[in-house]
């Protein structure tokens, strides 16, 4: 069974409502127990331009399905939840639900639609700050950092907290 960490957003519609249903599906999978979730936050969007800003959270779970499988699995997730997406590759839409997988153990998988420890988690506020709450001193296998390193490294660390746990950043 690995220990996998999935971030989930949402910036249409119930964005908390959505986030809550998204983890409920997903502890819902065969196959799949979730061990607990980060508090929720918001975010302004992150690569698109959007009005309305998401709100973030990290789910650690532990699973038998193959990373190909959770993939599979999220995306169905995904599509149940009215997510839509943007074929023509011009940027990211406002979306009901967005699930990535941010670390799958300690694995490396580097496939053309499936790239794992996810390729920006290391840019974005808001999935380092959710993680600083489950895992500050986890290390990223191909960074060679604790996720508080990857925060005191960014740009930008601010997050609007919304509820939950908070962390002392």
């Amino acid at each position: 069974m690995a220990i996998v960490y999935l971030s989930l957003g949402s910036n249409k519609g119930d964005r908390i409502g959505y986030v809550q249903q998204a983890t409920s599906l997903i502890g819902g999978l065969d196959n799949v127990n979730i061990i607990r979730t980060s508090a929720f936050y918001e975010s302004e969007p992150w690569g698109m331009s959007s009005d309305t800003w998401f709100v973030d959270a990290v789910v650690e779970i532990k699973t038998s399905l193959s990373p190909r499988e959770l993939l599979e699995a999220c995306q169905r997730i995904e599509t149940q939840l009215g997510r839509e997406r943007d074929d023509s590759k011009n940027g990211y839409l406002d979306r009901t639900i967005d699930i990535d997988i941010l670390f799958y153990g300690k694995e490396i998988v580097n496939e053309p639609d499936l790239i794992i420890p996810h390729k920006y988690l290391h840019l974005r506020a808001f999935t380092l700050v959710p993680l600083l709450e489950l895992i500050p001193d986890f290390e990223h296998p191909v960074l060679h950092k604790s996720i508080i390193d990857l925060h005191s490294d960014l740009e930008n660390p601010e997050m609007v907290f919304l509820y939950g746990t908070r962390v002392e950043i």
